[in-house]
């Protein structure tokens, strides 16, 4: 009975009655192609779409952090804006603030200047209302005043007044100055010391000590000195064109 029954499927499958074989061809390259890039498509659009709800729904919102970074890199970049703006107007204040204190340092200049011309001034007229008021003096040349002091580390500054008194006629007096000056080495080695005759020593220094005047002359001028040396002592004597013998001299004392 079984077997029977197993006979009847067998020919039914493959015998004259057997249902026909329907034969079709494959598809074209092109046709499965798009069929792969559609299906290419679809599972990349759900693979998006479930990434982007996978990061809402994950507490993760990626244009919000697009939209954060896009406002930080504009404060970035006006800070930096800011920043270029602020170190071009500190540059300009330190070049003001420098042309400033350059004005500063030249008006304090000027001002110990005329402080010290002033003060050479009162001298000179505290001398010459005394010259005026003895006319009766016997005549004379002397120096009142003999002064000086460092300008530079290699330059020392001189200056001293030189009067006639008593009554002088119309003749100028003339002549010239001979400067001495005792300089010690910086290190004070008292061996090294040595004497600057001006205007023997240095000829450029003439021009300033010579003299033509009625009542008084004032003279300044500078005198060099080795690096660091100081001048400790100044000797001025005065001579009249034609002679060999001082008509005044003085000496200074500078320890």
């Amino acid at each position: 009975m079984a077997g029977s029954q197993w006979w009847r499927r067998l020919r039914q499958n493959f015998g004259i009655s057997a249902p026909r074989m329907a034969v079709r061809p494959p598809l074209p390259w092109w046709g499965r192609g798009a069929i792969l890039l559609a299906l290419a498509v679809i599972v990349t659009g759900m693979w998006w779409w479930g990434f982007d709800f996978g990061q809402l729904f994950g507490g993760f919102n990626r244009k919000e952090v697009e939209q954060k970074l896009a406002l930080l890199e504009a404060e970035a970049t006006r800070n930096r804006t800011e920043a270029t703006e602020l170190r071009t107007r500190s540059s300009q204040l330190e070049t003001e603030l420098a042309m400033t204190k350059g004005a500063q340092e030249a008006l304090s200049r000027q001002a110990t200047e005329l402080a010290s011309e002033n003060a050479q001034l009162k001298e000179e007229l505290a001398f010459l209302q005394k010259l005026f008021a003895d006319a009766n003096r016997q005549v004379g040349v002397t120096i009142p005043r003999l002064a000086v002091e460092r300008q530079a580390d290699d330059v020392w500054r001189y200056s001293l007044l030189v009067a006639r008194g008593g009554a002088q006629g119309d003749d100028d007096f003339k002549g010239s100055i001979v400067l001495q000056a005792t300089v010690a080495p910086a290190d004070s080695d008292q061996s090294a010391v040595r004497t600057i005759t001006l205007p023997e020593d240095q000829p450029a220094a003439a021009g300033a000590l010579k003299l033509k005047f009625k009542y008084y002359q004032r003279i300044e001028g500078t005198l060099r000195v080795p690096a660091g040396a100081r001048v400790t002592g100044l000797t001025a004597r005065v001579y009249e064109d034609g002679s060999t013998t001082p008509r005044a001299t003085r000496t200074l004392s500078n320890p």
